[in-house]
Formats: structure tokens, sequence, C-alpha cells
């Protein structure tokens, strides 16, 4: 993959996400051959560059089963990396055709921004980092404590909603981009950091010593991730939320990257339709009716996706919780094809 990065208006009208929202994005999306993909600026296990700008993480694979489920290629993805304060802008102007960026579903960010969440691809919750040698063992501990936050980010209200709630006082130290934030905690300028609990596990593996850093124990607050796309659109919406939908149904019905082509024979009704042996389901959203069979053979399903990313196996060693299936004890439940 190919890192491409386009420029960033600066104080694009939010008219023209309205203007942008009329255009078939999917068309769009045709007629250049590739999908242009909004993500963090560099997240372990979510979205990362390496030295030759190879982009990796579980919303990059999200971005790459969109490209697969329309071009059969997965690689047919470009990948623009937005600051939380960029990302909503770029949506709107149509910088970029989807967000595949950890990004918070809020009633706010879904009825005032011209913008729809496609579903949850990851369910989160904020949380706190300190150096060990802090002595702190809680949250509840961090009495007059500076902390990290970066701006633009639901963090911020949701952390002075709970030292409020608390009675605790603190000194929040703000920063707009994600790296200049991390960096000003390693560097010791904060007691602590804050964001989701994921990304706090990501940011620790890059710190100059990991092993000097710990995650408190407190959840202070619900935070579901998910993919972004513009209002008015409704087959791109529906596209990029059925992507999702096949991801988990794929994990369920027990398809993986090793056995799709073995399962195409399957005399399961359920996985006859996944995979496109009975209907015309892709027809519907706009692409090929092997649409599923591409995106599993280009990425693997949700859990292929989770585990290689963030789980257990990972870097990151997140447990799957409540990003686990609906039917083992987790929350991923994805609407039936058919």
């Amino acid at each position: 993959m190919t890192k491409h990065i386009l420029p960033i208006v600066a104080g694009a009208a939010l008219g023209l996400a309205a203007s942008a929202a009329t255009a078939a994005t999917l068309d769009d999306v045709k007629g250049k051959g590739f999908v242009q993909c909004g993500v963090t600026t560099g997240l372990p296990g979510f979205a990362m560059p390496d030295d030759a700008g190879n982009w990796t993480g579980l919303d990059v694979d999200y971005c790459r089963a969109i490209a697969a489920a329309i071009f059969g290629d997965p690689d047919a993805a470009k990948y623009t990396p937005l600051s939380a304060k960029e990302r909503f802008t770029a949506l709107q102007s149509g910088e970029v055709d989807v967000l595949t960026r950890n990004t918070t579903w809020t009633m706010e960010r879904d009825t005032t921004l011209g913008l729809t969440f496609a579903g949850v691809n990851y369910y989160d919750g904020q949380g706190f980092m300190v150096r060990k040698d802090l002595g702190v063992s809680s949250a509840t501990e961090l009495q007059d404590a500076a902390i990290c936050v970066q701006t633009g980010t639901t963090t911020e209200l949701n952390m002075a909603d709970w030292f409020r709630s608390k009675g605790i006082s603190y000194n929040p130290v703000v920063f707009e981009a994600l790296p200049e934030t991390n960096q000003a905690y390693d560097s010791g300028r904060c007691d602590a950091l804050t964001t989701d609990a994921s990304g706090l596990a990501g940011t620790r593996l890059q710190l100059a010593n990991p092993d000097e850093h710990m995650i408190l124990p407190e959840i202070i607050s619900k935070e579901p991730l998910g993919p972004v796309v513009r209002q008015g659109d409704e087959q791109w919406f529906s596209l990029v939320k059925w992507v999702h939908f096949a991801l988990l149904n794929a994990e369920e019905l027990g398809v993986t990257q090793a056995n799709v082509d073995e399962m195409m024979s399957s005399e399961s009704p359920n996985v006859k339709r996944l995979l496109g042996v009975e209907g015309t389901f892709g027809e519907s959203i706009g692409v090929s009716n092997d649409w599923v069979v591409n995106i599993i053979k280009g990425v693997g399903n949700y859990g292929e996706i989770f585990e290689r990313n963030v789980g257990p196996k990972s870097a990151l060693a997140l447990p799957r919780g409540a990003n686990n299936l609906w039917n083992k004890g987790g929350q991923m439940y994805a609407f039936p094809v058919r």
C-alpha cells in the first residue's frame, strides 16, 4: 500500500458538505479507481504507517475492506492522515470519501455536522495512563494533576464531566496534534495522559520506556468508534454499513481467509447468500455479487482483523471483551444478508 496524503482545505464551509453529499460517491470512487480514507495521524493497532509509507491497523483494514468490496482489490485504497480537528472538515468538503478513523459516535456529531456513522467497529472507553513512580493506582488520586489531552475530541468534555462529578480539581494541558500530546506526556510535562483505552495501549508502545507506565483501571466513558460518511448519499452509506456487517457475519458463520473458497460450496443458506452464491445482494449496493468473497480474501473477517491488529496476540494485546460477537458475550451484532 502506498501512502497518499491530500491537503486539508482550511476553513472549508459547512455548505460544501451538502453539495458534496448530493454527488454519487460510489460513482466518483469507481471513476478515480480508489477509495480515499481519512485515518488518524498514527496510532498503533488502528492506523500506522511504516517507514515506507505503508499503512496497517484495524481502521486501515476497514478501508481496505471497502476497496475490496468495490474493486476486488484491497490495495485500491489511499490514506489521508487527519488530526481530530481536521477530520470532519476533510469529510464534509470531500477531501476524503469516508473516515475510517477512531471517531466516537455522539448525538451532536450525528445530527449537526452533515455526517452519518455507518456502524461501530470498536467499542471503547476513556481511561488514564500515568508513570508508575507517580505512586497512584486510581484516577481518583489525580487531585491537582496536570493531564495531557488532545483538543477537538470527546476526551476533553468526558474528563471535565468526570472530575467535576468526583469533586476533583485538575489542570488540563491541551494540544491539537496527537503526536504533540503524547510527546508532552512522555517528556514529563504532564502527570497523566487521557484518551480512549485502546489509544493508551497503542501510545504506551511508542513511549521511550513503556514499562515505566501503567493504565489506570477507571473507564470513564462510552466511546463507540466507527466509520463515518457524508449525509445525503444513501448508496454510499449502505455500502460502508454493509461492509461492516459482512465482516461480522463472516466471522459468525465461520468464513475466513483460509476457507472462503471452500465455503462457496456450503449448504448453509446464510453462507450462500453472504458469499453471493444465491441472490443479488451485491448489486443492490452497487458492487458485484462476490463482494463479500473479495472482502474476506483481501482482509479476512472481523475476528481476523481484530486478532492481527489489536488482539491478545498483537503488540497491543487487547481482549475482545465488548468487541466479541453477540453470541460470545460481546456487543458485535450484524444484521442478516437476506
